[in-house]
């Protein structure tokens, strides 16, 4: 089966990702034909004041074209996805170096140019290779020049009889300035992209930790984080800080809500819930679910009789919503424990009171709070 056809049948996500991939390096390879291009016109005009032949000229163009087609080809065929480095760009750097160092050997009479490109090559390659990839360029170009300059007796030439050659000369020299510009703007684009890249990473890294601080269902922040916060809500009374306070809420009956309506209302009585408190609660409060019906309250900055008001004023709320929108006949009270901390209580010493006040407010009836002794 051909690399199209394997492509073409594979999940719509995996072959959007594919030609998304492949129009990302087209400019590139594109780039890379019209540079060819631009060369081999520059040629031509040295071919017609005589300095060289039309043939290096056609001979240079094809090699070129043949190099950046190839490359071109694989990635529109999605061949060069399957590389380490899918913009190919260490041996497309050998295959320019190589027709540059021929084209060096076949019009010397010209060759400062090849030798000005070579600075190009590398300039571009380095911004996408290792350090080991661009010193393997370097020294296959410098191994490539040294055998020219000291094996042979070519005459690398700069022609500049008349005005017609110093002025190509100038235009070699101005085009081949011009891409070593665009490799600093390239640079500057590339290092933009990684910033926001970087950005993105640290926004999504960032969605990944609240969302490992969070309950599913609720949104409320699950056991573990909630525990963080009680122990730095300690930490910092027994540094001195203001009053705090820890309420323990259970929903009264929430076993029978589940038998008699069905665990899909039993979860929106949760949400609901989770919301409402959220929705009247300060944000310096934090909200957590310690584990089924039952969820810790953390009250930083109040002392016992705010914390009691607070709890109270929760609990008519809860009670005074609208629960037969989400079933009929459906109703909901909650239970709450309320302690203070204390500088030399332990996350359990805290929890445990909260916990007696709790279950006293359960055998007084439910719908309550009570605050611990």
């Amino acid at each position: 089966m051909s690399q199209s056809r394997s492509v073409s049948t594979l999940p719509a996500t995996q072959a959007d990702d594919a030609a998304r991939r492949a129009a990302r390096r087209r400019p590139a390879h594109i780039a890379q034909v019209l540079s060819y291009t631009l060369d081999a016109a520059i040629l031509w005009l040295y071919s017609l004041i005589g300095v060289t032949s039309s043939a290096i000229c056609i001979a240079y163009l094809g090699a070129g074209l043949a190099t950046t087609g190839t490359a071109l080809w694989m990635s529109e065929r999605h061949l060069s996805d399957r590389a380490k480095d899918q913009y190919l760009t260490l041996p497309l750097c050998v295959a320019s170096t190589t027709v540059q160092l021929v084209a060096l050997t076949l019009a010397p009479e010209v060759g400062f140019y090849f030798i000005a490109l070579l600075f190009v090559i590398l300039g571009f390659g380095a911004l996408r290779m290792s350090a080991r990839e661009t010193a393997m360029v370097w020294t296959y170009a410098t191994v490539g020049m040294a055998a020219l300059f000291l094996l042979t007796n070519i005459p690398i030439a700069m022609p500049m009889d008349g005005v017609g050659e110093r002025a190509l000369v100038l235009a070699c020299f101005v085009t081949a300035l011009g891409r070593c510009a665009s490799t600093g703007l390239y640079g500057s684009s590339m290092r933009e992209m990684l910033y926001r890249r970087s950005n993105d990473l640290k926004r999504a890294n960032a969605r990944i930790e609240e969302l490992a601080q969070l309950d599913e269902l609720t949104g409320a922040l699950n056991r573990r984080y909630i525990m963080k916060c009680l122990n730095d809500e300690i930490a910092r009374i027994q540094r001195g800080a203001p009053e705090c306070c820890v309420a323990i809420i259970d929903l009264d009956h929430f076993k029978h809500i589940n038998d008699r309506f069905g665990h899909p209302i039993g979860d929106e009585v949760l949400r609901t819930f989770a919301i409402s408190i959220f929705a009247n609660i300060r944000t310096t409060d934090r909200l957590g679910r310690q584990g089924g019906e039952e969820f810790l309250l953390v009250l930083p900055g109040t002392a016992v009789d705010q914390a009691m008001r607070t709890l109270d004023r929760l609990r008519g709320q809860i009670s005074e919503l609208n629960w037969p929108a989400i079933a009929p006949d459906l109703t909901l009270s909650i239970s709450a424990g309320v302690s203070p901390i204390r500088a030399s209580d332990s996350a359990e010493d805290v929890l445990a009171r909260a916990d007696r006040a709790l279950y006293s407010a359960k055998d007084g009836g439910r719908d309550r709070v009570n605050v611990a002794a």
